[in-house]
């Protein structure tokens, strides 16, 4: 077997639903990225491209029939490039890039783009279609952004509750408060405003200027409140339970957004011109309840560490998608990690959380993190609607 490398990562600045991004079709942001990744390889023929995988959740409109082949035509990539869009919800992304590791570990590929695309904003509303012509009565038009929706009537009721809720559950089973919520968020803001200030995302995130962008492009990510205080977040109601902890302030919001990443082999530093960032050591899928999904990344994570043949007190940085501020303690409390090497440029409650691009924005970030720390190990993980996690090890290729 082979062994599969991070070269290099970019996304798109992520947009707040209804913000600057809502001009911009998903396919035109993922070509937008794609055309970016490309770029940034200075010996890169396109036409060697073996494969492009981009995750994508919702998958109902612009971003229908295969969008990973439409933004491949889009970037005015060769015709001959391949491309799979591949559906595991908010881990999509990250499982493009697994299943594109794979793909160069057995010797299918030399060079892979993965990736995810998500406008949260321009998801479609959709009915369900008639079984047969003209029914009687009126039909439900249902928001395909997030969550269940056409939900079959013989699934388990437990199984369907909304992700804010199942966050509630979660919270209640470990014990944990509204007030460790909102000072988990509170840190989020004001790591991934630091980061900015201090030029930690000049080499992984491009100023969108593609179709759609408006007048004036997003430059940074549009969610960050730098401003926020405990008092303000205190102040905001619960969203799922009138006694909830769950808010606005404390859950990653909808977002609009695109990321890529450039793997490949051993051989791809010649055909690309750049030199590998990061080894993918090990990765890990698994499945649990559906409604405490939250905590799925910690079962991941250990499986993901077990198979790169090290354990936590190796591990110097780790990037956890933030879905919710709760679910995302959980996780910490289980692996018993030092706070202060998770999220240290801030997390998807601050940058935002484009259900299909966040498994290799936490991929990207992780393998610069690696590189600016001079550390050697790292852990990338993310929850997953209906009870999935997913988790890939990064050793940095300057140490190992």
């Amino acid at each position: 077997m082979g062994q599969a490398f991070v070269y290099d990562a970019v996304r798109t600045p992520f947009g707040r639903y209804g913000g600057a991004l809502a001009g911009a079709r998903p396919d035109d942001l993922a070509a937008f990225v794609l055309k970016q990744q490309i770029g940034r390889a200075p010996g890169l023929d396109p036409a060697r491209i073996d494969d492009v995988l981009l995750g994508n959740a919702n998958g109902a409109g612009e971003d229908n029939r295969n969008v990973a082949r439409m933004a491949v035509l889009l970037a005015g990539l060769p015709i001959t490039v391949p491309a799979v869009t591949v559906n595991r919800l908010c881990g999509s992304a990250l499982e493009a890039a697994i299943q594109g590791a794979r793909a160069i570990e057995c010797g299918d590929a030399d060079i892979v783009l993965a990736g995810g695309v998500e406008s949260m904003t321009r998801a479609p509303w959709v009915v369900p279609k008639p079984g047969r012509g003209f029914p009687a009565g009126n039909v439900e038009m249902v928001s395909t952004t997030l969550g269940w929706r056409l939900t079959n009537g013989r699934m388990e009721p437990d199984w369907t509750v909304s992700m804010g809720e199942g966050t509630e559950r979660l919270r209640e089973r470990f014990g944990i408060s509204r007030e460790r919520q909102d000072e988990f968020a509170l840190r989020s803001h004001r790591l991934a405003h630091e980061a900015w200030e201090a030029g930690r995302y000049d080499d992984l995130v491009v100023t969108y200027s593609g179709p759609g962008a408006g007048k004036e492009p997003l430059v940074r990510d549009e969610p960050i409140r730098p401003g926020g205080t405990s008092e303000k977040l205190a102040a905001l109601k619960p969203s799922f339970r009138p006694d909830g902890t769950v808010t606005a302030g404390n859950a990653s919001p909808l977002s609009d957004g695109a990321s890529a990443a450039l793997l490949g082999s051993e051989a791809a530093a010649d055909l690309t011109g750049l030199a590998p960032l990061a080894r993918i050591a090990g990765r890990a899928a698994v499945a649990g309840e559906p409604q405490y999904f939250g905590y799925a990344p910690v079962e991941a994570a250990n499986r993901a560490l077990e198979r790169s043949g090290i354990a936590w007190d190796d591990v110097a940085a780790v990037e956890l998608n933030e879905a919710f501020a709760a679910q995302s303690l959980a996780c910490l409390d289980a692996w018993k990690v030092d706070e202060s090497i998770v999220n240290a440029w801030g997390g998807a409650i601050a940058v935002g959380h484009p259900l299909g691009a966040s498994g290799t924005r936490v991929l990207g970030t992780l393998a610069r993190r690696l590189r600016a720390g001079r550390a050697r190990w790292g852990v990338a993980a993310i929850c997953i609607g209906v009870g999935q996690g997913l988790a890939v090890v990064l050793e940095n290729t300057e140490i190992g």
